[in-house]
């Protein structure tokens, strides 16, 4: 008896301090900014500083993770969230504001976003990327990085909207079809790495393995590959799913169930 009201406590506890590993995430304490962007000559002043002109993202901006960046050596009643971001306000302020006038925008320069997101930046210098660090296009474009949105599914800002948000610039792959690809249903990132890939296309994997992904079975003993009820073992030898003739239209087709044109 004593041995197993033994376990029975080390199961609780070994359950209470992961719970307690759990509370303790970046999703519900706050985060310390150790390089904040640098304004020379500027100090913080503070969220409620920059309402007064911005006051539509202010009001948003506590629903964000991002709200709860602190610079170092800031006090936490100081409430530096915007200014982690953008640089100290003051000069900004002094001067009346005005769109880059002693001010850090990250829409223009992704310098501030990859303090934090170092994985992302690397991702960016992979083969294929989306033409960010070239200039053509910044963060904010896809991602809202002061709301709320960063909270529901999908890995990110913007990601509960993730197809919509691809749209803008994907028209062609993201309208309506009547044979529609299931897994445009989930997410464009179901099978692309919007940042960057070593595949064309940044695709996640470059051969068949992407679509194996959702589409395969091997019965046991036989050596074959089937999908759905058709043998598609010699079909695999050909080329990707996609190349080799066979459903060319993998967004999604108007004239064939098998997503072909």
């Amino acid at each position: 008896m004593r041995s197993t009201q033994t376990v029975a406590v080390t199961i609780v506890c070994a359950a209470a301090a992961a719970a307690a590993c759990l509370l303790d995430s970046c999703s519900s304490v706050p985060l310390t900014l150790v390089a904040p962007p640098d304004i020379p000559g500027a100090h913080y002043s503070g969220n409620q500083a920059c309402s007064d002109c911005h006051a539509n993202y202010v009001r948003v901006f506590p629903g964000s993770p991002h709200a709860r960046l602190r610079v170092e050596g800031v006090p936490e009643g100081g409430q530096s969230g915007c200014e982690s971001c953008h640089g100290p306000g003051s000069k900004h302020i002094e001067v009346g504001g005005g769109r880059g006038r002693f001010i850090v925008n990250p829409g223009k320069d992704p310098a501030a976003c990859f303090e934090c997101h170092a994985e992302t930046e690397a991702e960016f210098n992979l083969p294929q990327h989306h033409p960010v660090i070239e200039g053509h296009m910044n963060c904010v474009q896809c991602h809202d990085p002061h709301g709320g949105d960063i909270f529901k599914p999908a890995g990110g800002p913007a990601m509960a909207r993730l197809n919509e948000s691809c749209a803008q610039c994907h028209r062609e792959q993201t309208r309506p079809v009547v044979f529609e690809h299931e897994a445009m249903r989930e997410g464009c990132t179901v099978c692309h790495n919007p940042h960057g890939s070593i595949n064309l296309r940044m695709l996640a994997d470059g051969d068949p393995n992407l679509c194996f992904r959702c589409h395969a079975q091997n019965p046991v003993g036989t050596g074959k590959i089937y999908i759905g009820a058709v043998e598609h073992t010699a079909f695999l030898r050909q080329a990707t799913c996609w190349a080799s003739g066979c459903h060319t239209s993998v967004h999604g087709s108007n004239v064939d169930p098998f997503l072909r044109y």
